[in-house]
């Protein structure tokens, strides 16, 4: 069926910043700085012009506005999350995220 979306979660078009760090190649520390395009629970699309190549384990971090959420003091939150690199092309990369993450307040180091 031509147009059929078959992911399970919903996406949100999110432009956030993000981190990436390669987390399986300790003697080179590989590291990028982008942009998601979008974000479910599951993963998310990063922009880059280098994408890590398919399979690539990354350390993800990422900054969120959390003005709806009053668990935290201040205007963001810092996401980290690992997963793996599961598709490229000419615009990015796709990520599957581990399940286990963190959410915390976003301090800027003084």
């Amino acid at each position: 069926m031509v147009g059929l979306d078959k992911r399970k979660m919903e996406r949100f078009s999110l432009a956030l910043p993000a981190w990436l760090s390669v987390t399986d190649q300790p003697e080179k520390q590989t590291s990028s700085e982008c942009m998601t395009d979008n974000i479910c629970a599951g993963g998310a699309y990063f922009k880059t012009e280098k994408p890590f190549p398919i399979g690539t384990n990354v350390r993800i971090d990422m900054i969120l506005p959390v003005d709806k959420l009053s668990n935290f003091k201040g205007t963001k939150s810092r996401i980290d999350v690992s997963g793996s690199v599961i598709r490229i092309d000419k615009n990015g990369m796709a990520l599957r995220f581990d399940k286990r993450y963190n959410i915390s307040p976003y301090h800027l180091d003084a």
